[in-house]
């Protein structure tokens, strides 16, 4: 039966972050197609993930088995997935936007004469599937067309990913059929980015710092009030190249994308460039001199004024209502 299919990464023994991202765009998909969504995962002794992800509200995990899955390799993981795709003909396959997909999801996309629409920040009825061309500038629609399973991999911090599903679905285990001489390449280290000593996309709540902060020595007033709202503090990415905050605090297309419940913009004018990391947040307040900002275009509050008086009356009235 057609179906749509999640699939995950196992980092350090879990669903990695942007694969339960993945598992709440394949649930929406699923809503909008009527069709069952399965999870699927890969490796050797997969039964501790399978059972763990067999409580995410999904109809069934499918656990595709073989020695020579472990360590990951492109080649061991897309004739793996051909053969179970080939096998259970599933209509949609969707996958976190990662470094491991990026390497091998193309080479599968070919392999069954399928086109994948990478990095799909949204979900429309049709299906149709949204992408952001150009940093942001403009914005693809994609339909597919044609016969064979449709592929998809969605960007971090597109989809919130959230808890559903409590009753444990069945699993099941395909083992498919690899020889050694199939695997032509050594696998080395895995790929690492840049060591972080925050990471932006696991915050509820950031306050986030542009050029309208003017000096180093004023991030001090960013900061209280992060520390007011419990809040991570980000910048835009010129704060980031003048060194005063570290590039792993950096939101935007050349930094982290975050979807926070609470973005607060301090001083930001609203470049396409620093949108496209953070307009997926849920509540945006905007606080900018210039009512003809862009940042205002995406903000749900808007606070047209000065910072270094909205900012300090800001945590004032944070610290009153803390103490009541």
């Amino acid at each position: 039966m057609s179906s749509v299919w999640v699939i995950l990464e196992e980092r350090n023994g879990h669903a990695s972050p942007i694969s339960m991202e993945a598992l709440a765009a394949g649930r929406q998909l699923a809503a909008q197609t009527g069709l069952p969504v399965h999870a699927v995962i890969m490796g050797t002794a997969t039964k501790p993930l399978a059972e763990e992800i067999s409580h995410s509200g999904v109809g069934s995990v499918l656990a595709i088995e073989h020695a020579l899955l472990a360590p990951y390799t492109p080649d061991g993981f897309t004739l793996a997935l051909q053969q179970a795709v080939q096998a259970r003909q599933p209509a949609y396959l969707v996958f976190p936007h990662s470094y491991q997909v990026r390497d091998y999801a193309p080479k599968l996309a070919a392999r069954l004469g399928q086109t994948l629409i990478g990095d799909v920040t949204g979900i429309e009825q049709g299906p149709v599937f949204i992408r952001q061309l150009m940093q942001g500038r403009l914005t693809g629609a994609y339909r597919h067309s044609g016969q064979g399973p449709c592929l998809v991999s969605v960007q971090s911090g597109a989809f919130r990913a959230d808890g559903a599903g409590t009753e444990a679905a069945a699993v099941e285990t395909f083992t498919p059929e690899i020889a050694a001489s199939a695997i032509r390449t050594r696998p080395g280290e895995p790929f690492r980015g840049t060591s972080q000593s925050v990471d932006l996309t696991a915050a509820q709540r950031i306050v986030s710092v542009g050029r309208g902060i003017k000096e180093e020595s004023n991030l001090d007033l960013a900061r209280k009030l992060a520390d007011a709202l419990g809040a991570e503090l980000a910048a835009s990415r010129p704060i980031c190249d003048s060194g005063w905050l570290p590039l792993d605090r950096q939101v935007g297309s050349s930094g982290q994308t975050v979807s926070p419940k609470l973005y607060v913009a301090v001083g930001i004018s609203g470049a396409i460039q620093h949108l496209v990391g953070m307009k997926g947040s849920q509540c945006i307040v905007a606080i900018n001199k210039d009512p003809e900002a862009p940042i205002f275009e995406v903000a749900d509050y808007g606070i047209v004024g000065d910072l270094f008086e909205v900012v300090p009356a800001m945590i004032e009235a944070l610290k009153s209502t803390r103490a009541q």
